[in-house]
């Protein structure tokens, strides 16, 4: 029985062997001068989603891991270091109710300290990649209810070692908020490094958005995409851009969904949530993957036009990831999806005399 299947699959072989060589030999005569049918450059493109560090701590420029902190672990990605500091010393103060979006800051009280005595490490997103005479821009919001505090910045290499310095002395003395704004250079160019803060003086300070990027931003945007990831999208000539994902759209339920207007406006206002793939595979933890929307949906639009391509958006449509919470919407609870749809696209192509046009413009 085997011998008869075995010589039939030969039989087999050789007769679809035959076909081959006879259509192998047959000539195909191309016209290169006439063109068929017209391929539209839109019939290709790239799908970004914020996976493996996508957004943050990849195209978004941004080197400061929890800037805002508003992790679920508010000083994760800080290391407070300094033998002055005592219990209390440092706070993280919730502001709930007057600010939803963005309730956390960070209270320093410090008295007659210098370099060494009281601050704060940034860790980074698996370390800060730096490199050599390049300028570095870093900011805060703050107010001073005590003033006399400064602020002596370092940009530190993988062994610890200072590449980088400068000193930030807040001018306001009144107890609303303010942006302050300086720049250093490294000395080194350095994969694995991060970012010191120094409290030296004396007095009270409160900290929120503390952040440090590149100056060699794409188009020298302040606060914007790495210039080197942007070309590489733009070297491959993509007819459209398909964003801001698929499953982080979906979240693992209708809470931790991507929702466009939240991600919009100014960036101290965005509200953070988590990135679904922070939870998704418990043998590979990321419990510090968060998504903070400095990349948001206005610099979706704006990265597309930036590289030629049609901007493809993806909308949550009321339903949850299937694999996760499985989630619906009730069909009767369904307008809101709709109405983010429609607004989006006056977001995106009304005029300013619109409602959703004016907040693009």
């Amino acid at each position: 029985m085997g011998s008869t299947i075995c010589t039939l699959w030969m039989i087999l072989l050789a007769a679809a062997a035959s076909t081959f060589t006879s259509a192998s030999a047959q000539t195909i005569n191309v016209k290169v001068d006439q063109p068929g049918v017209k391929i539209s450059p839109t019939m290709w493109g790239i799908f970004f989603e914020d996976i493996n560090l996508g957004a943050d701590g990849g195209i978004y420029a941004e080197l400061v891991k929890n800037r805002s902190f508003e992790f679920n672990k508010p000083l994760m990605g800080w290391t407070v270091k300094g033998d002055k500091l005592k219990e209390g010393d440092l706070l993280v103060v919730n502001r709930k109710t007057g600010n939803s979006a963005n309730p956390r800051y960070l209270q320093a009280t410090i008295r007659n300290a210098s370099t060494g005595d009281a601050g704060l490490l940034n860790e980074g997103f698996r370390g800060m990649g730096l490199k050599k005479g390049l300028r570095y821009d870093f900011s805060v919001m703050y107010r001073q209810p005590v003033p006399g505090i400064r602020l002596h910045i370092q940009l530190l290499n993988a062994t610890g070692n200072t590449i980088g310095d400068t000193v930030l002395t807040p001018a306001a003395t009144d107890t609303t908020w303010h942006k302050a704004r300086v720049s250093l250079h490294s000395a080194q160019t350095e994969p694995k490094g991060k970012m010191m803060i120094w409290l030296e003086g004396s007095g009270t300070i409160d900290l929120d958005m503390i952040s440090l990027f590149p100056s060699d931003t794409w188009k020298n945007r302040p606060g914007g995409l790495r210039a080197d990831m942007v070309q590489k999208l733009a070297d491959l000539k993509p007819g459209f851009i398909r964003f801001p994902g698929g499953c982080i759209v979906e979240g693992f339920d209708l809470s931790n969904r991507y929702q466009w207007k939240k991600t919009i406006g100014p960036i101290e206002d965005r509200q953070l949530i988590i990135n679904r793939w922070n939870v998704e595979f418990p043998h590979r933890p990321t419990p510090d993957y968060f998504q903070t929307f400095g990349l948001g949906f206005y610099e979706y639009f704006q990265l597309a036009e930036d590289i030629g391509a049609e901007p493809l958006a993806i909308l949550n449509c009321g339903m949850a990831c299937q694999f996760n919470s499985a989630e619906l919407v009730q069909l009767d609870e369904l307008n809101p999806y709709i109405q983010d749809a429609l607004d989006l696209v006056e977001f995106a192509n009304g005029d300013t005399t619109t409602k959703w046009g004016r907040v693009r413009a």
